[in-house]
């Protein structure tokens, strides 16, 4: 999970997790323990070899011979009170695990190491694609939530971004057809475009003429036999500094919700407009819209991935009815309380990307005059 800028992950608690790493020695010493403790027929001794087994899939190499080492060792101590115990091939067999352990626990790690390497290029990847966003901007605050569907996946098929233009703050949520790695290509080339026309551009209107294009282009250039395979959703908003009001450009992406003074509304768009990519199929007729937007009030823009999460019985995600019951919660939190709310509903299956934005309109701050 990304929010802010900040990566968030849900770590095992410590406890829970020291229990997990000292599994092997706990293994060893119950084992030890009902081999000493029983009678020789059981030969609970036997088990011995499975501890270094079990030691290989989280120790390193190292520890883990040691452990066999010790194993050894209780196995001698037994064979001196019980000489039929087998002790030849249950040595055997311990010597021969804990090689074959310290072998798999040496290629565990070569994988973990490139598998870092390849979360260390991931994380540089989001950051250019989804960089940190700006706190606040003059008397717009500003929070963002982002979770890729595939697990291993840092980045996916949502974006968004914000910039702080001439016009006002303009912001850019949307979603590319698909999930994971195979549309961070033309969710890229969208951040993109909006990064260098956000400031130029007078009008949303062209702003989103310029996306489409940069989309349709790179469409073209790795899809050549299906261009219209890739096509986003994308919402466009501009919330001027000088004017308590928002306009919205809605291509086909799911309507944000204002909340104004605790009251939940959906903003739908008045007239459709194409999703990016799609419009020389279905016209390239695009229409702002123009809504209230005053101090205090919230703005909350997200993908599909937050409204289309389900339950075990198929049932939507409430989104309206659960930001209407956070009364005043901060900005900060909403969003953090949004996706812990996600995973309880969908019983943790998130099965598509999440992004959104927690935007609020606050009181300019007051310069302080030089002494």
């Amino acid at each position: 999970m990304m929010r802010s800028g900040r990566h968030q992950r849900r770590h095992t608690p410590y406890g829970r997790q020291r229990a997990v790493l000292l599994s092997p020695v706990i293994v060893t010493i119950l084992i030890g323990s009902l081999a000493f403790s029983t009678p020789r027929q059981i030969a609970f001794s036997r088990l011995l070899p499975a501890a270094p087994a079990l030691a290989a899939a989280m120790w390193p190499v190292i520890p883990t011979i040691l452990l066999g080492a010790f194993c050894l060792l209780i196995m001698v101590s037994l064979s001196f009170g019980y000489s039929d115990l087998g002790t030849p091939y249950t040595s055997a067999a311990i010597i021969a695990v804990t090689l074959a352990a310290a072998w798999a626990s040496h290629l565990r790690l070569q994988r973990e190491e490139a598998l870092f390497q390849v979360r260390l290029v991931a994380d540089a990847a989001q950051q250019v694609l989804l960089r940190p966003l700006p706190r606040r901007v003059q008397d717009v605050e500003i929070e963002s939530l982002y979770v890729a569907a595939q697990e291993q996946a840092r980045i996916g098929g949502d974006f968004y971004e914000a910039a702080d233009t001439p016009y006002g703050v303009r912001l850019l949520i949307g979603d590319v057809r698909g999930k994971g790695l195979s549309a961070v290509g033309a969710a890229s080339a969208v951040i993109n475009c909006f990064r260098e026309n956000a400031y130029d551009q007078p009008d949303l209107m062209g702003i989103i003429h310029r996306l489409d294009t940069s989309l349709a282009r790179h469409s073209a250039d790795f899809l050549i036999q299906h261009q219209a395979e890739y096509f986003a959703t994308a919402l466009i908003a501009e919330i001027p500094y000088d004017g308590g009001y928002v306009r919205i450009l809605n291509c086909g992406h799911p309507p944000p919700l204002l909340v104004h003074r605790e009251e939940v509304c959906v903003l739908e768009p008045t007239n459709p407009s194409p999703p990016l990519n799609l419009a020389a199929l279905i016209g390239d007729h695009y229409y702002v819209d123009t809504f209230a937007f005053s101090s205090g009030d919230r703005l909350l823009l997200y993908t599909d991935g937050v409204s289309e999460a389900r339950n075990r019985d198929g049932v939507f995600f409430p989104l309206p009815e659960w930001v209407g019951e956070q009364g005043s919660v901060p900005t900060r939190d909403l969003l953090d309380r949004l996706h812990q709310e996600l995973l309880r509903f969908s019983s943790g299956r998130l099965v598509d990307d999440t992004a959104a934005l927690a935007v609020q309109r606050v009181h300019p701050r007051v310069r302080k005059p030089y002494a």
